[in-house]
């Protein structure tokens, strides 16, 4: 697929097929997420891989939002580590470039995928912290369910010429 499609044709897909995605698949998407761009190169991100159901119904008690893990086979938390990356800021930045690679390639293998958000969610990240047994250096910044679409979603026009700028406002 070429990037700018993908790019434009990638939607939030809440709908999944029950079917497991394959660890070939899962493989390549850690392999994307771990090539995004990071400030200073710090590659500050850690990864939990969830496929197990009764961790998905954890995080829909904790998270307002995931109700679509009650179906999705597989859900991935991006997380932060304060001791590769001190600034919190940076931790969130390069964890959100860390999860638009994973949104991306997921669409390139014919997965659909949703970002939940997580951080700056006091109460998203404390829960997530519960579940998971989290170090203190660990933050949880972004949590991505994925699985094979049960739901297509028409391209929207989005482009808006009047939003952009040339060298000043």
């Amino acid at each position: 697929m070429e990037t700018i499609t993908a790019i434009e044709t990638r939607r939030s897909i809440r709908k999944f097929e029950t079917k497991p995605v394959e660890n070939e698949k899962i493989n390549k998407l850690m392999r994307a997420a771990m090539y995004a761009p990071s400030a200073r190169n710090t590659q500050s991100w850690h990864f939990i891989v969830i496929t197990e159901k009764e961790i998905h119904k954890q995080i829909m008690q904790v998270h307002p939002y995931a109700k679509m893990l009650e179906k999705a086979p597989l859900a991935i938390l991006v997380c932060g580590d304060k001791n590769l990356e001190a600034n919190e800021s940076y931790l969130a930045i390069n964890g959100s470039a860390a999860t638009q690679n994973i949104l991306l390639a997921a669409h390139d293998l014919n997965l659909g995928s949703v970002w939940l958000g997580v951080y700056p969610r006091e109460e998203r990240m404390n829960g997530l912290i519960t579940i998971f047994n989290l170090p203190e250096n660990i933050l949880p910044i972004s949590l991505i369910a994925l699985g094979y679409s049960n739901e297509t979603i028409v391209k929207p026009e989005r482009f808006l010429q009047e939003r952009i700028r040339y060298n000043k406002w």
